[in-house]
């Protein structure tokens, strides 16, 4: 048992939060990533399709937007707040990078919530909030606090929009050789993104290890093993998917067989979630 005088090596609450944090956004970034990727091939074939998945992955991503909204308003900018003994709106206005931050993630709310209220322009206003406000940091030179938000946005429009492909695109789907056409698309956008994860994630690991030898020397890096060793199962069975599994498409056969899957690759990333908002929590060595 733990005296009094210990300290926690892990606060729990910090990981809770960070893991609704991955949520909502992958929910945002997904949503987006689907509407402009996956669903732009079955615009003309399939607008039905077009209407009725984009208006599924609407709601997910409102879900997420308000969510990260709200953490970052109820959160983030009071300890911002009493850090700089200042008021919220002093916050919000306390650096560029905040107030980027801040109407970004406006823009996605407001930009999702037009989606679902049927009127089209919200599209493009919540796809320039979800992405913009990653890079916030990014636009006033400073890489390292840019690192984090770019990875995380990354990880949404990998694990984000599958998820979105799989309730919303092979759900809704008539026809196998739709299925197709949304797989197909949605490929370089796993790839493109796997390699923006692959770099920032090395970037990160290394500048919180310090040495190698923590990396089986200290509680965080034994999280972080447990983590890549997750990671190689979600790459293989996205691997998996996209070698074996994508050119048999055609067929509603085929498209049951890769949403199961697909559903695998999910439930892995979603493992692989729960470690990294350990991880975060975690003292770095």
């Amino acid at each position: 048992m733990a005296s009094d005088g210990d300290v926690a090596l892990i606060d729990w609450n910090d990981a809770f939060t960070e893991l609704a944090g991955f949520f909502l956004s992958f929910f945002a970034t997904g949503a987006i990533g689907f509407r402009y990727v996956v669903l732009r091939p079955v615009a003309k074939s399939d607008p039905a399709l077009l209407a009725a998945a984009a208006r599924r992955a609407a709601i997910f991503g409102a879900i997420g937007a308000l969510g990260t909204f709200l953490m970052f308003v109820l959160s983030s900018l009071p300890r911002l707040a009493a850090r700089n003994h200042t008021s919220l709106v002093g916050a919000i206005a306390s650096s560029g990078p905040t107030t980027i931050l801040f109407i970004a993630l406006l823009f996605a709310v407001v930009g999702l919530l037009l989606v679902l209220s049927r009127v089209s322009a919200g599209w493009p206003i919540a796809a320039l909030g979800v992405v913009v406000g990653p890079f916030a940091n990014l636009f006033f030179g400073d890489w390292n606090r840019s690192i984090n938000p770019i990875h995380r946005l990354a990880g949404g429009f990998w694990i984000g929009t599958l998820f979105m492909l799989v309730v919303a695109g092979i759900a809704l789907a008539r026809n196998g050789a739709v299925v197709s056409e949304m797989v197909h698309a949605f490929s370089p956008l796993a790839l493109t993104s796997f390699a923006v994860l692959a770099f920032t994630g090395v970037n990160t690991a290394w500048r919180h290890l310090k040495q190698l030898s923590n990396l089986w020397t200290t509680p965080y890096g034994y999280a972080l093993i447990t983590k890549l060793c997750v990671v190689l199962i979600v790459v293989a069975l996205g691997a998996w998917n996209w070698r074996r599994q994508r050119p048999l498409l055609g067929t509603e056969a085929a498209a049951a067989v890769l949403r199961r899957s697909a559903t695998a690759e999910l439930t892995a990333a979603t493992v692989v979630l729960l470690i990294t908002a350990v991880l975060v929590a975690l003292p770095a060595p």
